[in-house]
């Protein structure tokens, strides 16, 4: 399960209505953010992406039928359910292409299906969620390595920040069964990173990125932006930009970082080097295949990193959803 992506520049208005529906927001307004798109023929990397993990999955576990679903663009999770209906798929397990709980990156793919669930009607598969991996070994080791190699390209002894899509206070404060769950999971990752790589990292930020809304409204902070003045300010020379709120490269990878955060170096002096995505490094296929074993195959190993343990299963009834919020019907919870 994805977010999906335009994949033509006819594509991009009626994705990004898509994305924002029941916001109200103008057109006008979408269009100035099509304008990143629109740098990049208007397709997202996000699909080619997908489909790429998509058939590396499929060849790791051939005998298991894989579907690929998005939120927000084609093939959208109600059309996938559909054929897997027609396939005689009975029960099935989502994988989620975000690391961490939230509820964007959680509790509302877990309501889309939910609704695409209902819409397809009878004979809809039963739905399950395969847990969090911001600290499973599949996901932070190739991570390491990804970072390691930006840090040699960049000479050894740049400053690292850790980037994730920020979101506003009051969800990274409802996020998991306790609260906090988004920022504290985050944090973890970008800790054990720095762990297994040593004295290799001399210095490291935890920042965010990618933020919208009214400023009015506060999120998580600090940004990528206002800290690459910071350092510059510091006499910072060198700068690894490392995106582990990201599985893969789309758009607030190729444009907020690549491009946006990039620029902005270049006008204050800093070296700056984007470390890559895991994509789909064979640890990582390795590791989904193992999170649907946790689930099918008694005695499979629940294996993780540092303290924090493996993320439950099955969610809270309150996971994710901020006390006053309304809750709609999801898969995957204890509700």
């Amino acid at each position: 399960m994805s977010f999906g992506g335009p994949e033509g520049p006819e594509d991009v208005l009626p994705f990004l209505r898509n994305v924002t529906r029941g916001r109200n927001i103008p057109d006008e307004r979408l269009a100035l953010v099509g304008e990143h798109y629109q740098l990049f023929g208007g397709v997202s990397p996000i699909n080619e992406h997908n489909a790429a993990l998509l058939a590396a999955l499929q060849a790791s576990m051939p005998q298991v039928p894989v579907y690929w679903g998005n939120r927000n663009w084609r093939p959208y999770l109600t059309d996938v359910l559909r054929q897997m209906r027609a396939d005689g798929v009975e029960e099935a397990y989502a994988f989620v292409t975000s690391a961490y709980s939230s509820y964007s990156g959680c509790r509302q793919y877990r309501e889309n299906l939910a609704a695409a669930q209902q819409e397809v009607g009878e004979g809809a598969p039963r739905l399950e969620r395969l847990r969090q991996y911001f600290n499973h070994p599949g996901f932070v080791e190739p991570m390491t390595e990804n970072v390691a190699a930006a840090l040699e390209q960049a000479g050894g002894s740049a400053h690292v920040l850790f980037t994730a899509h920020s979101v506003p206070l009051r969800q990274a404060a409802a996020s998991g069964p306790d609260g906090g769950a988004y920022p504290r999971q985050v944090a973890e990752t970008a800790r054990l990173i720095t762990e297994q790589l040593g004295t290799a990292v001399r210095e490291w930020d935890l920042v965010w990125q990618s933020r919208s809304g009214p400023p009015s409204q506060p999120w998580l902070e600090p940004d990528i932006l206002e800290t690459l003045n910071r350092l510059a300010e510091r006499g910072v020379q060198q700068v690894v930009v490392a995106p582990i709120g990201f599985i893969s490269d789309h758009m607030e990878v190729v444009y907020d970082l690549d491009v946006e955060a990039a620029a902005r170096a270049r006008d204050l002096g800093l070296g700056l080097v984007r470390a890559a995505t895991v994509g789909t490094d064979p640890r990582f296929v390795a590791m989904i295949g193992e999170l649907y074993r946790e689930r099918t195959v008694a005695g499979t190993p629940r294996r993780s990193l540092g303290t924090l343990g493996p993320a439950h299963d099955r969610c809270p009834v309150r996971c994710c959803v901020a006390p006053d919020a309304a809750m709609l019907p999801t898969i995957g919870g204890a509700e």
